[in-house]
Order: structure tokens, then C-alpha cells, then sequence
């Protein structure tokens, strides 16, 4: 670690930011952790805890991110958690060696991060990766067992036929049925990924939560749920677009196969891009000057 003088948080400061990121995501995780000892689903909201590997548990711990030192009676339970380091001044996040044993993770967040934010965003795949997972469903089920289709087996097949598809997100595309996959324009690998992400694909923005958490505890827990949160509104709409019918959920449909539905899915499309922007440009930001002060 260098010799700058790292700002200190007392006791009060850090304590009060830590049980507001608390009841933030609690708002989130609680009804999650309610549902599944109930052994109920819901198609939205779980997936940010089902789809990503951060449990409800270490959502809720809050971290201050790197370069803030920690101070109070307090502070030192925090000695002991992993890439956390305490000196005479306090506890605070050991970045050295979260950079020499995560080497491989931000480096490949960095560049993803970077080579998306500088690429034009692309508006014209309305929400057809979700089509194409369910397509010819007849023969192999419905991808959502628990969920009907809005326009049926036979009416989401001609969507797919009739359209034009062009995901460019491999983390979508796998998941294709078999007899999708050639008709997407691209052919997205995990090799791939670093040259086709773009800002105008949803789920390329809900990874930035993905990214987020990966690189905790570098990053300050408030901007790990930003990441969360504007993930949570694009799952909403990216099912709000889907084949399936969310009624009885409460969920209106993004009727993509229509003009007006393709209108109001880039409308809202264009939205996120521009936040998820923001957010990748943040993101980059708290990433490089954690490792300028490594």
C-alpha cells in the first residue's frame, strides 16, 4: 500500500452507511428468502439471486470499498474477513492481495467494461433471446414450466420464424433451443464476448451488477447496489418482452410482435442503455483508482 493517507470513517459514519445498505437490500432479499422457504417462484424477482452467484447473505454485507480505512472497537471484527487488513489506524480493504489472487477477474471485468462502454449501442434485437429459448417448445417444454405463453406454442414459433434475431450476448445464446440457434445472426462464444457486448443489450447491462460483485470488496456496497437495482428494472422489462404471460404476477406485456410493442421495447431500451452507461463508466472509475492505490 502506498504512504497517501487513506480517508478514516469513526464508528457512527461507517455504522449508519452500513445499516442503510442493509435495509436497502433487504428490500430485495427478504421477500427472495420468504419465497423459497415457502417453496414459491416468482419469474422476476428471483432472478438476480437464482442466475447470479451472490447469495442474499453477502448482498446484505456492506463494504466500504477500497481506500477508506475503518476505525472503532467495531471495525475489527472486519480483520478477519477475507481481503480485509487492519493496521494502528484501522481495518480496510487489502487491495494487494485482492489484485495479485483475483488477477484473472479484473482484468476481465476491466476489459469488458471498457471495450462495451466504447461501442455504439445496438437497438434492433427487441428482446428476441428470450423467443428463441422458448421456441419449439412442443417438443422440448416450456423453458419456465411454472408459466403459460402468451401467444402459445404455435404463435411464439412464428414470432421466431418471422423475425429477425440478432442477440449478441453469449450468456442469452446458450441457452437457445437447438433449433434457434441458427437463425440468430450472430454466433456469440465466451471468446467472443469481448468483442460483441454493447450497451444497447440488456443483458449485457444487467451484468454489470455481475461485475460488481465480482470485484467486492473493492467496490463501495452503495454502487454494487445501483448495479443491483437498475438490474432488477431491466429483468423487469426483459420479461415484460418475453413470450410468457405475466398476468397473474401484475405485469403488462411488451407485445414485441407488434409495431407499437417494438416502439415502447427501444424506448425503454435506449433508457437503460444510457443509465448502464453511466454506471460502467463509475464502475471503471472506483475500479482504476483501487488499483492506483495498490
Amino acid at each position: 500500500m502506498s504512504d497517501v493517507l487513506l480517508p478514516r470513517l469513526q464508528a457512527i459514519e461507517w455504522q449508519d452507511r452500513e445499516l442503510r445498505h442493509q435495509e436497502r437490500a433487504a428490500r430485495f432479499a427478504d421477500p427472495y428468502l420468504d419465497r423459497r422457504s415457502r417453496g414459491t417462484r416468482h419469474p422476476v424477482e428471483d432472478f438476480l439471486f437464482t442466475y447470479y452467484n451472490q447469495k442474499p447473505g453477502q448482498l446484505l454485507r456492506w463494504h466500504p470499498g477500497a481506500g477508506v480505512v475503518l476505525t472503532g472497537a467495531a471495525a475489527a471484527g472486519r480483520a478477519t474477513w477475507k481481503y480485509y487488513t487492519a493496521d494502528d489506524d484501522g481495518v480496510r480493504v487489502d487491495v494487494r492481495r485482492f489484485t495479485a489472487e483475483r488477477r484473472e477477474a479484473v482484468d476481465f471485468a476491466r476489459m469488458i467494461l471498457a471495450r462495451t462502454a466504447a461501442r455504439p449501442a445496438q437497438f434492433g434485437c427487441f428482446g428476441l433471446h428470450e423467443w428463441a429459448m422458448a421456441y419449439r417448445s412442443a417438443v422440448h417444454g416450456v423453458r419456465h414450466e411454472y408459466l403459460r405463453l402468451r401467444l402459445g406454442t404455435a404463435g411464439t414459433d412464428d414470432v421466431v420464424e418471422e423475425s429477425r434475431i440478432r442477440c449478441t450476448h453469449f450468456d442469452a445464446f446458450r441457452f437457445y433451443a437447438p433449433e434457434a440457434v441458427p437463425l440468430n445472426e450472430h454466433a456469440p462464444t465466451r471468446e467472443t464476448q469481448r468483442d460483441l457486448e454493447q450497451p444497447g443489450c440488456l443483458h449485457a447491462n444487467m451484468d454489470l451488477y455481475k461485475w460488481a460483485y465480482k470485484l467486492t470488496p473493492l467496490l463501495p456496497s452503495e454502487l454494487v447496489m445501483d448495479c443491483f437495482e437498475l438490474s432488477w428494472q431491466i429483468r423487469t422489462m426483459d420479461m415484460r418482452a418475453s413470450p410468457y404471460d405475466l398476468a397473474d404476477w401484475g405485469y403488462e406485456p411488451i407485445a414485441i410482435e407488434t409495431t407499437e410493442g417494438k416502439a415502447e421495447y427501444v424506448r425503454l431500451q435506449r433508457g437503460f442503455a444510457e443509465e448502464s452507461q453511466a454506471l460502467r463508466v463509475r464502475l471503471l472509475d472506483h475500479l482504476e483508482r483501487a488499483l492506483a492505490a495498490s
